[in-house]
């Protein structure tokens, strides 16, 4: 279950370099007909969310084990 927590997590945040990747182009080029900047930046915040809430959902229910000291 921890192996496929972590998979799905690496997967939201591959997702959201895409996102913002795509706003990139979406500025760079301007186009009127095509979605905006923001709306590619809205679904990279949106999945940022649900990456947040996933990760405190696993860590409360002890799937995920924080270290006992960060350094």
């Amino acid at each position: 279950m921890e192996i496929l927590a972590k998979i799905i997590l690496v997967l939201l945040m591959l997702f959201m370099v895409v996102n913002l990747f795509r706003a990139l182009f979406a500025m760079l080029k301007n186009d009127p007909n095509k979605p905006s900047m923001s709306h590619y930046l809205g679904k990279r915040v949106m999945w940022s969310a649900l990456a947040m809430i996933i990760i405190i959902i696993l860590l409360a229910s002890g799937v995920l084990v924080p270290h006992a000291r960060p350094y």
